[in-house]
């Protein structure tokens, strides 16, 4: 949800829906079957509902920052906040299922959530999982498990505890939904938090004009536009997992499947050394725009993103999809960004090397109330949320 009292289409997972798109036609993330517009229609109307809950706690628990933010955040004492954050990996389930291989996925759930937790200043301490199966086959939980410790391990949290759930009235796979011996259907939610000083809190307010943005790579796909990649990679040109597409030096499955990448470290290590991180953002579903969810009153000007990964130059041609659409859904390469001083760049950079991170100055702030976000070697600008040429 951003600061405005709506919400980000895409904090909300989506599912998939029957399609009648053709190969040739354009595709975009609402005809490939996930209506992010429906999902902004229903927030507007659930949003002060949940706003009132704020109310029913004073002192400890009591949320100190509006909704809006990567994670929530609430008082817990002594000076100190907790951030709370919940997320899943959407139809990248059906990846895993589709290859028959369910120990990377975990790994996407940690990310998704203590890259989040990150945002607000928080360093991660622990998660809980949520595995919903249609049959509780005990090689692909323990593939499932595995996954959620080594994303522990690269986030140096703790998986403090889990549930799981069958569901097989409610649960499907993308196999053989009537064959006994094929019901791998299986969704994977988890919920992470963070603790943070209360003054330490990390909310946009302070970005300055000229403030210099940093791109931390992505590895790839990450965990958002699933969906779209599915129909453009895979229904459009009757390729399937197993198949080798010019550009990638890997299958499609796997490329599809590789991990969301953790930022936990490099960031964590710039906090620690003092660095003075004005603004950091995940770069999920909704691109760059993300930008404007920590932000008060300050625009982007990205000018000099580093080349863009294969899989999303092939999701763009397979999917016809254009390239508002492309930035509207995809990280496009970029996974994390950080607002800081000029004179803080290289220092950041260099740490950022030190965990192996590849990491650009991408852009810089100015001052602008609507927040906008440019991609100028695009020619693309935020308006009324979305991406749109200029």
């Amino acid at each position: 949800m951003n600061d405005n009292g709506t919400a980000t289409a895409t904090t909300i997972a989506t599912t998939i829906a029957t399609t009648t798109t053709t190969a040739n036609e354009p595709l975009t993330y609402k005809n490939a079957g996930a209506d992010t517009g429906k999902v902004e229609i229903a927030l507007k109307r659930i949003i002060e509902l949940v706003k009132t809950t704020f109310e029913f706690r004073d002192g400890i628990g009591k949320p100190v920052l509006p909704i809006g933010h990567f994670s929530g955040v609430i008082d817990i004492g002594g000076g100190r906040s907790l951030a709370v954050k919940t997320d899943g990996v959407g139809t990248k389930v059906f990846i895993a299922q589709l290859m028959e291989r369910y120990d990377t996925v975990g790994i996407d759930c940690v990310a998704m959530n203590v890259n989040d937790i990150l945002c607000v200043g928080a360093e991660p301490i622990s998660m809980v999982d949520y595995i919903a199966v249609q049959e509780p086959n005990p090689d692909i939980l323990e593939g499932i498990v595995a996954g959620l410790v080594e994303g522990c391990r690269r986030a140096d949290v703790t998986l403090s505890g889990g549930e799981i759930a069958i569901m097989p009235e409610m649960i499907r796979g993308m196999g053989n939904r009537e064959s006994e011996e094929d019901k791998r259907g299986f969704d994977l939610v988890g919920m992470g938090v963070g603790t943070v000083a209360s003054d330490k809190i990390i909310t946009g307010d302070k970005i300055e004009d000229g403030d210099a943005i940093l791109g931390l790579a992505s590895s790839g796909i990450h965990s958002n536009g699933m969906t779209l990649a599915r129909r453009a990679l895979l229904d459009n040109t009757g390729f399937d997992v197993d198949n080798r597409v010019d550009g990638l030096d890997r299958s499609l499955g796997e490329e599809l499947l590789e991990p969301t990448k953790i930022y936990v470290r490099e960031v964590q290590e710039m906090l620690n050394l003092g660095l003075n991180l004005k603004s950091l953002a995940h770069i999920t579903g909704d691109g760059f725009l993300n930008l404007r969810r920590v932000s008060k009153n300050h625009g982007f000007r990205i000018d000099r993103l580093p080349d863009v990964p294969p899989v999303f130059e092939l999701i763009q041609k397979y999917g016809h999809v254009s390239a508002e659409e492309m930035y509207q859904v995809y990280n496009m390469g970029i996974g994390f960004c950080i607002v800081l001083p000029e004179n803080e760049v290289d220092y950041a950079i260099s740490t950022a090397g030190k965990h192996g991170t590849d990491c650009y100055v991408i852009g810089h702030t100015f001052r602008d109330a609507d927040r906008t976000v440019i991609l100028e070697e695009q020619r693309l600008k935020s308006e009324d949320g979305r991406f749109v040429r200029y």
